[in-house]
């Protein structure tokens, strides 16, 4: 699952600028997913955001992996 942007989104587009994955692109309304299938997941845009606007959902395949790693 690629990031979601909720409404608290100032399009900053820091998420941009820190993808590793190069995914998010500038759209009209703030940033937007160009690549849904390459995201890493690696959770790099939602720590770097300032405005918390960012949320990750995890593949199922991943989240017992993320629940060990804390």
């Amino acid at each position: 699952m690629p990031p979601k942007f909720n409404e608290n989104c100032i399009s900053c587009f820091k998420c941009i600028e820190i993808c590793p994955g190069d995914i998010l692109r500038e759209g009209d309304n703030g940033p937007v997913v160009a690549y849904q299938d390459e995201c890493w997941h690696c959770g790099a845009c939602m720590m770097d955001c300032p405005a918390e606007a960012i949320r990750l959902d995890l593949p199922i395949w991943m989240r017992p992996v993320a629940k060990r790693v804390k």
